[in-house]
């Protein structure tokens, strides 16, 4: 059933069909589990600097505190073990997304190509035989 033209609800029910739309593309999804995930990888890499490496460096320094509570003796101190572990963490995060990224992401780009080129570079038996019927077919009209 056709609604008319001037009426709200068929402009809501325009509205709601457009954000659908919207909101439901796949892009729009892909992005927000991209998000969601690299979230929780920011998290999973804070846990391993604060949990596994800045115990280790504070460990095989000399002192008696951790990390965490190193400070520069300038007024009341500023923290210079947790701008350490912010440093170290995204260290680690930048390593991480250049070899996913660049290095195995540009391989498989890579092996995509050379695939792709050696398929260009020899025509199949089948295309071989739809070129002779289409030069066939040519030569008749």
């Amino acid at each position: 059933m056709a609604l008319p033209e001037g009426l709200p609800t068929k402009q809501a029910f325009s509205l709601l069909e457009e954000f659908k739309n919207f909101a439901f593309k796949g892009n729009v999804v892909d992005l927000a589990v991209g998000v969601i995930i690299g979230a929780q990888f920011g998290k999973i890499v804070s846990s391993l600097v604060d949990n596994v490496i800045m115990p280790l460096v504070g460990a095989l320094l000399p002192g008696d505190q951790s990390y965490k509570e190193w400070k520069l003796p300038i007024g009341d101190g500023v923290p210079v073990g947790l701008f350490l572990a912010d440093v170290v963490s995204f260290l680690i995060l930048a390593a991480a997304l250049f070899f996913f990224i660049v290095k195995f992401l540009g391989w498989l780009m890579k092996s995509k190509a050379a695939d792709s080129s050696a398929a260009d570079a020899e025509p199949t038996k089948e295309e071989k035989l739809l070129t002779e019927i289409r030069d066939l077919l040519k030569a008749r009209a």
